[in-house]
């Protein structure tokens, strides 16, 4: 767990990990290739060793440096096909292998995959692109089974209910590379993360283009040869750490933040209040410099595929829009309903209600630290931007989300001077602060009645939130009780 004194601005320089969401679909797209693959600037991330152990399982042969971030994929001679449910249950992305597989050695087991709780994601997108290039697929006891001779081009739509799919689009991409013919995908998901996929198969021999734009081709080529690539900086991690600058009223430079990977968070953080300029260091690394401000603007905030704002970054904007004065609604129109995060920063204080796939946030909360747990990972990262704006201690709970997609996000952020301390989850490491020990702890903590703190009129009578219920928002939130707990799916 972690343990987070709040109320520190955060400042200094910080520098990006390799994206992983890129990384992902680039070694997933690794046992396509005949020869060896190098690939730079891989994070090192949970997620990164999880789908090393399904390439792995599959006959590959990975190495890595943890020092250099460099990692060697040699793919596999020979293969049973095989992604068992005990490692694709645990990330989603590992259904990327699908396509490589397929395309490389004409069958496929994968299991159907698993992931964080944000929403349904079904795989029949990919399904139905891998149909259409010639794939025969039936799911049996949890596992999808493909087969195919050679596959051969098609024209695919890949268009589906909240937009297209990136983990789609990669399978598909990758799988078309060594297909008979051309492929034609419309409504291809536009992400730079699928940009660098199609870098990287490009520079293996594939014949690509459109890659970043809603319609690709692909010319399919015999065979693609080993080759040397670096993965693209993490843009969600830059905007996760714009985000908790933000939060702190911090004074923080990213080294290599990419802007135009950012132009939809850097737009609604300025609408915010937020400063964000590019610059560079002494030694000539360009990224951005990131000002918080004092006084900040409400917002009304949508998070789309690219080149909206990231679903990803939804959580993290929420809990700055919980900091700023007046009525704010931030919209997932990718993930409706991605709202895990908000029944434990009401536990901090926050004045929330949802509204479908929006939240409706009243502000700003006095945020005070208070123990929470992270339920997914973009989830935690929202936790641990409220509780270094909180007043006090906070514990965050279940922090192996966080580990699977922000590459030592602790020791950066006490890099910038956040009192930030990580531990082993057990009872005697609990802060004395959050320890309730009786009456004499309402005077220790100076624990505010509950209709005084929560009963604060709102201003703006169009909006009409109605956040309190009989006057205790604490003890009954208007919230949403649909999320499914219980539910499959990663971010990427």
């Amino acid at each position: 767990m972690l343990i987070i004194r709040g109320g520190i601005p955060l400042a200094g320089n910080v520098r990006l990990a390799g994206a992983k969401n890129a990384s992902l679909p680039i070694m997933a797209a690794s046992i396509a290739v005949s020869g060896l693959s190098q690939l730079r600037r891989v994070p090192h991330l949970a997620d990164v060793s999880t789908l090393t152990q399904v390439l792995e399982s599959l006959g590959a042969v990975v190495t890595r440096d943890l020092s250099t971030g460099e990692l060697a994929i040699s793919p596999p001679h020979a293969t049973t096909g095989i992604a068992d449910y005990d490692l694709v249950r645990r990330m989603r992305a590992s259904v990327c292998v699908l396509g490589p597989l397929l395309a490389r050695w004409g069958k496929a087991v994968v299991s159907l995959p698993g992931g964080c709780n944000i929403g349904h994601r079904p795989i029949d997108l990919h399904l139905k692109g891998l149909v259409a290039l010639g794939a025969r697929i039936r799911i049996e006891r949890g596992y999808v089974h493909a087969e195919a001779t050679r596959l051969h081009g098609a024209e695919i739509y890949l268009g589906g209910p909240f937009g297209s799919t990136v983990t789609g689009t990669a399978n598909i991409m990758t799988a078309a590379s060594l297909a008979r013919g051309m492929t034609r995908i419309s409504a291809a998901a536009c992400e730079p993360e699928i940009v660098d996929l199609g870098n990287y198969l490009n520079a293996a021999g594939a014949r690509i283009t459109g890659h970043g734009t809603p319609v690709i081709e692909i010319e399919g080529v015999d065979e693609l040869h080993g080759v040397e690539h670096e993965v693209i900086p993490d843009r969600i991690e830059a905007g996760t750490m714009m985000i908790a600058a933000a939060a702190t009223c911090g004074d923080v430079f990213i080294e290599d933040a990419q802007p135009r990977h950012l132009s939809a968070v850097i737009d609604i953080l300025r609408q915010i209040g937020v400063s964000i300029e590019p610059s560079s260091t002494n030694d000539g690394r360009m990224g951005l410099h990131i000002s918080g401000a004092a006084h900040l603007n409400p917002a009304d905030c949508t998070a789309l595929p690219y080149p909206g704002v990231p679903t990803d970054l939804q959580a993290q904007l929420t809990a700055l829009l919980c900091l700023v004065p007046g009525i704010s609604v931030i919209t997932d129109k990718v993930f409706p309903d991605r709202f895990m995060h908000v029944p434990e920063l009401l536990r901090m204080g926050a004045q929330i209600r949802r509204e479908g796939a929006s939240a409706i946030i009243a502000g700003p909360a006095h945020l005070s630290g208070t123990n929470v747990m992270a339920s997914d990972l973009r989830a935690s990262a929202a936790l641990v931007i409220a509780a270094l704006a909180a007043e006090g201690e906070s514990v965050i709970r279940r922090v192996y989300h966080l580990d699977r997609g922000y590459e030592k996000h602790d020791e950066k952020l006490r890099q910038l001077g956040a009192q930030i301390q990580r531990t082993t989850d057990h009872p005697e490491a609990l802060p004395d602060s959050l320890r309730m020990t009786g009456e004499s702890s309402m005077e220790q903590h100076k624990v505010q009645e509950i209709p005084g703190r929560f009963t604060q009129p709102i201003q703006n009578p169009l909006a009409k939130p109605h956040f309190l219920s009989d006057g205790y928002a604490i003890a009954r939130p208007m919230v949403s009780q649909s999320d499914d707990s219980s539910g499959p799916v990663a971010d990427l």
